[in-house]
């Protein structure tokens, strides 16, 4: 017997041959065994890390053992609170992860079996990733096409490095490959039963996840839309309410984090995000920030300044699969919302300041779409040439070469995947095993990575860059002087009792806290990270020097007292972001792109943090007197040859205000505010600079202001 397909760019239906029970092995046979591969591979990473690390087995990222805490801590019934006692917070970067490992340790999964299982799990959702991109590809375009797509995916050293490192990309990458699929699956029929159930859960796997699945909830719509006539109206919109379950998980999440934490963004997302990551926002600087990672993202994906992601031209190979997809009438709603979600996401994480970190973890999960539309490039190309056999033979040549690229490169990601847990076993996990021997066990501990030492170490933590403590991470955003004000107003009970730190980035460096004294010298313990670089010069882990020092909190309220006598009114803290927001705070820049960071100073027995000013200030003091003379009072350290600044008060000039700069940590300046100028109990104060838009400008550091009456 003959059978004749229409195979043309704009026939409505997909190749079928055979049919159903007897050869359905024999038709997913190829993704069964390039699922296996991907899972031969993934172990192989694994048995090279153990190789490399005497037999044991660690994480190649901190951030790891952060989903392992959360996991733990749900599994033990605590909901999301990163230390037992602590508020709920929303530190880790996978809501639907954190509960997966969370079952894990509810059945026994433990300390080291833990990780086991979140690393063994992410590696099995690789093999069923590259098992659903060799059948998407086959729907997509043909069998052969499938096969390859499954053997690059597969084959693949950065999909093999992500889903190894015990991270969620493993689960993510399997729910983006599961959702095309799903759609693909059920299009024809025009019920999609299960696309809005993967869609939902890719939604809760990550953020960008959740851009995706409202793209594929478009095309779901539209399809519902064009086929209404098969189903009827009633059933139509049933079906399409359905088909907005992602929509739903996401508005759940986004409210979780609303009700958590205060905002509708994750702990990691306020520290990480350029929206959020420097005291003041700019659109100039966030748009040649994002765009500088948008170009260099590109370069990668282009290929021609090195092939560690992709082949030379990668990225122009897969734009013409997207166009020879589009050929195809009857696949363009799904492409179409493919391409507007991986955009979206591409856009999402590169407001990211660490979106280019950990070899692009958050954008592999994507990668099989990519490969997916590489091969649809390659087979589009291989359309142009007349010869069926020279066609074929074009086309396996061509990926041949592309696969050839994964292959060397394999061996490499291998290593690299190695160092970087040979990395972490040296640095984090070295630190919370002398931590847990040395520092008793009802301190509480500050830490900057805090994920090993929070799940290793045993101890209450305090996460300096607030991803398993909320609040902080704004703190830190303003470097040292808010991040001691948001430690400093801890209760006593919970402030750290040890700082276990690094002075480089990410977070601001400890050595201002050292010099003032609230970290005690010397220090505790000292270590140097020892692991080896990769071939790149690059490790894992961002310090090459970690210290354990005791804090000391014996002057830490004596900042706050009046420097002048008199009834205190009112008392602006300058950098302790709480007490700005109570006051309406507020920089006013002397030009377009400037940072009021924080600092940290100490004056005999008086500490204090302050704001870095070049321009002026403006806020509000309460509890005054009407129709008394006011006087205001400023700790300040002038710099610069600009003392002088105009002071508004109400919005009515009350003069010019000189404070000449002295060879000293700071002086105390005050104003005397005329009676008349206190008309109400609420006083608005701007400080402004005297000549706007010219330089010189008035450049000082601002500790905080006292009303006196």
């Amino acid at each position: 017997m003959v059978q004749v397909v229409d195979v043309s760019p704009d026939a409505g239906e997909l190749p079928r041959t055979g049919t159903p029970g007897r050869r359905w092995g024999v038709r997913r046979a190829p993704a069964l065994w390039t699922g296996a591969l991907a899972l031969v591979v993934g172990l192989g990473f694994v048995l090279v890390s153990l190789a490399f690390n005497d037999g044991r087995l660690f994480g190649p990222l901190d951030d790891v053992y952060i989903h392992l805490q959360y996991g733990s801590q749900l599994g033990a019934g605590h909901f999301f609170r990163f230390n037992t006692g602590d508020d709920i917070s929303a530190g880790a970067s996978s809501m639907l992860y954190a509960f997966v490992l969370g079952a894990a340790y509810a059945i026994g999964f433990h300390h080291t079996l833990l990780l086991a299982f979140a690393i063994g799990f992410n590696v099995c959702c690789f093999a069923v990733a590259s098992a659903s991109t060799c059948l998407l590809a086959t729907r997509l375009l043909h069998r052969t096409a499938g096969i390859w797509a499954g053997l690059l995916v597969a084959l693949s050293g950065p999909l093999a490095w992500g889903a190894a490192s015990g991270m969620e990309v493993g689960l993510a990458m399997m729910l983006v490959t599961g959702l095309l699929l799903t759609f693909v699956t059920e299009q024809d029929a025009a019920r999609f039963r299960w696309t809005p159930v993967v869609g939902a859960l890719l939604a809760l796997v990550r953020p960008e996840g959740l851009i995706l699945a409202c793209a594929l909830t478009c095309a779901v719509l539209w399809t519902l839309w064009t086929r209404r006539g098969l189903a009827g109206p009633a059933r139509t919109v049933r079906r399409a309410v359905w088909s907005l379950l992602p929509a739903v998980a996401g508005v759940a999440q986004l409210t979780f984090y609303k009700l958590a934490t205060g905002t509708f963004s994750a702990n990691g997302i306020q520290s990480k995000s350029l929206l959020h990551d420097q005291p003041e926002f700019y659109v100039s600087q966030f748009v040649d920030r994002a765009g500088a990672t948008l170009r260099t993202l590109f370069g990668i994906f282009l290929g021609f300044s090195g092939q560690e992601f992709t082949f030379p031209g990668g990225l122009l190979v897969c734009l013409g699969g997207v166009a020879y997809l589009l050929l195809n009438r009857r696949l363009r709603p799904l492409v179409l919302a493919t391409l507007a979600g991986l955009g979206g996401a591409v856009l999402s994480l590169s407001t990211l300041d660490s979106a280019l970190l950990h070899e692009l973890r958050y954008f592999q999960p994507f990668l099989p779409l990519f490969v997916v539309f590489v091969v649809a490039g390659c087979t589009g190309a291989a359309q142009l040439i007349a010869r069926a056999r020279t066609r074929r033979l074009a086309l396996h040549s061509v990926l041949a070469v592309v696969l050839a690229f994964s292959v060397v490169a394999l061996p490499v990601w291998s290593v690299r995947y190695a160092r970087a847990a040979t990395a972490i076993r040296e640095s984090d996990v070295s630190y919370a095993a002398y931590l847990r021997g040395n520092v008793p066990p009802d301190a509480t501990i500050a830490i900057k990575d805090v994920g090993a030492v929070a799940y290793l170490g045993g101890h209450h933590v305090v996460d300096l860059l607030g991803l398993g403590t909320n609040g902080f991470a704004e703190a830190a955003n303003n470097e040292i002087g808010s991040l001691y004000e948001a430690v400093r107003h801890l209760p006593p009970e919970r402030r750290p009792d040890y700082f276990a730190t690094y002075d480089t980035g990410p977070g601001p460096s400890m050595k201002p806290m050292r010099d003032v004294g609230v970290l005690e010298q010397p220090a505790l313990a000292s270590f140097d990270v020892h692991a080896p670089e990769d071939s790149r010069g690059f490790l894992m882990v961002p310090f090459r020097v970690f210290t354990v020092t005791k804090a000391d909190w014996s002057l830490v309220d004596n900042g706050d007292a009046a420097p002048v006598p008199g009834d205190v009114r009112d008392h602006l803290n300058v950098a302790y972001l709480t007490d700005e927001k109570a006051h309406d705070y507020a920089f006013l820049p002397a030009q377009d792109g400037l940072q009021p960071f924080t600092s940290l100073a100490r004056e005999g027995d008086v500490i204090d943090s302050g704001r870095h000013i070049l321009g002026g200030e403006e806020f509000t003091l309460h509890n005054a007197v009407p129709g008394r003379a006011a006087t205001l009072t400023a700790r300040v350290a002038m710099h610069g040859t600009v003392p002088e600044a105009n002071l508004l008060v109400n919005g009515k000039p009350a003069g010019k205000w000189v404070r000449e700069g002295r060879d000293s940590t700071w002086e105390t300046y005050t104003f005397t505010i005329p009676a008349e100028l206190v008309d109400s109990d609420t006083l608005h104060i701007e400080v402004r600079q005297p000549r706007p838009v010219l330089s010189p400008y008035p450049d000082y550091i601002s500790y905080g202001y006292w009303l006196t009456q």
